[in-house]
């Protein structure tokens, strides 16, 4: 009798259980993601990338950035540069308060930066944090008295405001595991590898208790079960990246939120290859159909750019996306006016040298896979198919990322297929400039490596989107290499629980806080 009830309960759990239909949040929230790796709660140390949602619920900074992509005040009220942008002085607000009731100082804000610069400046190891980037920018930080935080810095630009958006926690408590913060949520409890649970803050500064009480995290090892967690109904919610999460659409049982990540897809063009003249990069960037890749590859996953910023904010260049048509004619054009056509007929374009030798347009075309998404080299493969309409002729080479970097260091290939992590803070400076560490591709050019010197001196809005404008401009005449796309994720949810226009990577709870059920 035994054997037949366990029989019948195992026959119970492998049936797929059927989702329940879309409906309001209530005071409890169940959402799945992928982690494995994290061990430990240190917001200023994350190792996973869903995990930044998490601790985005707990912990507040200085500064947020709100649906048009500026900086807005969080825990400062308010701020100000001085000396031509080389002091900016933050005015913490009044009552704000950690999860404990106890005040937040601006000692806590310069203890929690100073921890995040001494880890990054540390040379003896490997791990320098999430919000290294903070030490490109600040030379010092101090507090003036309990509410006025001062920080010189490195650079007097703009661009520091985006970088003031670090986690703050106590003085004392900034090198502790689950160190309290000032969000909306605390986490209550958390089993590595298995689940985290957030609930409502009782001392939120904030007027408003947030409507979900208690959000329960459940964590699995792969992309494919955390869509399965979703499938099976034993989450209201998920976060992936997965490309199979698609084929869940906006309707009466499911919600999809796309959002947007910060990685960038771009094809490297080696800009020190003979065959590589501007003219010939020109042509390769009319012949690319990125929209066609997006939505046959990446099932409308990722978002066409022409710059490395984001479509749509107020940092990009609209004005000159008419530049970046498809033109077969006009690829064609300027292959011929660098000196290569079909002699012999065979499809594939050559040029012939004063010394009467014959080289074929061919290019070494080297693309690295995702652990999430396996469909980089199907990328590869169409654009190889899309240069061919035109004779250029390439060799797609499926490689590891560890080979792929020793590639782009060496400068030994002609194209690759990579993409970028962008910072949190709009500057192209690292990929630009002639001699930094991203500009893989070797672009050398004076005027934009003067361009970008010129950003980082800029500490007013107009200046500093101004300079942006003038930079994506001389992108476009020169195209150094071609901005593919920037790459999306899904929240799949069973009901909408933020009513943010902007869900983006690492804030994928944004909103959450202020959500209501439409019958309450």
């Amino acid at each position: 009798m035994i054997r037949v009830l366990l029989s019948v309960l195992l026959l119970i759990t492998l049936l797929p259980i059927n989702p329940a239909p879309a409906e309001d949040i209530g005071k409890q929230m169940s959402i799945g993601i992928q982690s494995t790796k994290t061990l430990a709660i240190r917001p200023f140390e994350a190792v996973e990338r869903d995990m930044l949602s998490v601790y985005n619920a707990v912990y507040e900074s200085l500064i947020l950035i709100d649906d048009t992509y500026m900086p807005q005040g969080s825990l400062a009220e308010s701020w100000e540069e001085s000396n031509n942008g080389k002091v900016w002085t933050f005015t913490l607000r009044d009552d704000i308060r950690f999860s404990d009731g106890t005040p937040i100082t601006a000692y806590d804000v310069v203890a929690s930066a100073q921890y995040i610069l001494d880890k990054a400046n540390d040379e003896n190891i490997a791990d320098h944090g999430f919000y290294y980037n903070l030490s490109y920018f600040v030379k010092s930080i101090s507090a003036k008295d309990d509410k006025i935080v001062i920080v010189k810095t490195k650079r007097p630009y703009f661009g520091i405001l985006y970088e003031m958006t670090f986690p703050v926690v106590p003085a004392a408590q900034v090198a502790y595991d689950a160190p309290i913060g000032s969000g909306p949520y605390v986490i209550t409890s958390f089993n590595p590898g298995v689940s985290l649970m957030l609930e409502t803050n009782k001392n939120w500064w904030k007027a408003k208790e947030p409507w979900v009480e208690q959000i329960i995290f459940s964590f699995t090892d792969t992309p494919r079960s955390v869509i399965e967690n979703y499938e099976y109904g034993r989450t209201q919610a998920v976060f992936t990246r997965s490309i199979a999460s698609t084929q869940y659409k906006t309707g009466l049982h499911s919600v999809t939120m796309s959002y947007r990540t910060s990685q960038l897809d771009v094809l490297f063009m080696n800009n020190t290859v003979s065959e590589l003249t501007p003219e010939v990069r020109k042509a390769i960037r009319y012949v690319v159909d990125k929209q066609k890749i997006i939505e046959n590859i990446y099932s409308g996953m990722a978002k066409n750019t022409n710059f490395p910023f984001y479509p749509g904010t107020w940092m990009y260049n609209e004005s000159l996306d008419p530049t970046f048509s498809l033109n077969l004619e006009e690829a064609r054009r300027l292959l011929t006016a660098a000196g290569w056509e079909d002699s012999d007929e065979n499809g594939i374009l050559d040029r012939t040298d004063a010394e009467g030798k014959v080289t074929n347009l061919h290019l070494r075309f080297y693309v690295y896979e995702e652990p999430d998404n396996d469909v980089r080299v199907e990328a590869a493969n169409m654009i190889a198919d899309m240069l061919a309409q035109v004779g250029i002729s390439t060799k797609v080479e499926a490689m590891t990322l560890a080979n792929a970097k020793e590639k782009l260091k060496a400068g030994s290939f002609d194209l690759v297929l990579g993409s970028f992590a962008m910072d949190v803070c709009p500057d192209p400076g690292f990929i630009l400039m002639r001699g930094n560490t991203g500009n893989y591709c070797r672009y050398k050019s004076s005027r934009m490596t003067e361009l970008c010197e010129q950003l980082r001196k800029e500490y007013s809005y107009q200046g500093y989107r101004q300079r942006l404008m003038e930079i994506q401009s001389l992108f476009a005449e020169d195209c150094p290499f071609i901005c593919m796309y920037y790459r999306m994720g899904n929240v799949l949810s069973r009901a909408m629980y933020t009513s943010c226009r902007d869900v983006r990577e690492y804030e994928l709870l944004r909103g959450i806080e202020s959500y209501e059920p439409k019958d309450k």
